[in-house]
């Protein structure tokens, strides 16, 4: 049972976990997350469509992205936030990834 266990603990549960797991996680500290990503870098195509895609989601105020660094800020209520359980789910997963916590 405990390999079937880790086996799906590998396995992203939704498209919001498999862009995470492509991100370096910074810096977290409640209400506010700065991802990098290698591959925004130079790529506005891409940094468009985290923007649109990040910020369609209701529960964050704001989502800047930077072209120049691959940085991507992220800022939210955390309690609003948490309402949504794949996002709950998110926010865990970005503080046990977190390079600094603040």
């Amino acid at each position: 049972m405990e390999i079937f266990e880790a086996v799906r603990a590998a396995i992203p549960a939704s498209t919001l976990e498999l862009f995470l797991r492509s991100t370096e996680v910074a810096s977290y500290m409640p209400g506010r997350v700065r991802l990098y990503s290698r591959q925004m870098i130079g790529n506005a195509t891409l940094a468009a469509e985290v923007q649109r895609r990040l910020g369609a989601l209701a529960e964050l105020d704001s989502v800047t992205t930077n072209t120049d660094t691959g940085s991507i800020l992220i800022t939210y209520l955390p309690e609003r936030l948490r309402a949504n359980a794949e996002l709950r789910r998110a926010e865990e997963y970005i503080v046990r990834h977190a390079r600094r916590r603040v």
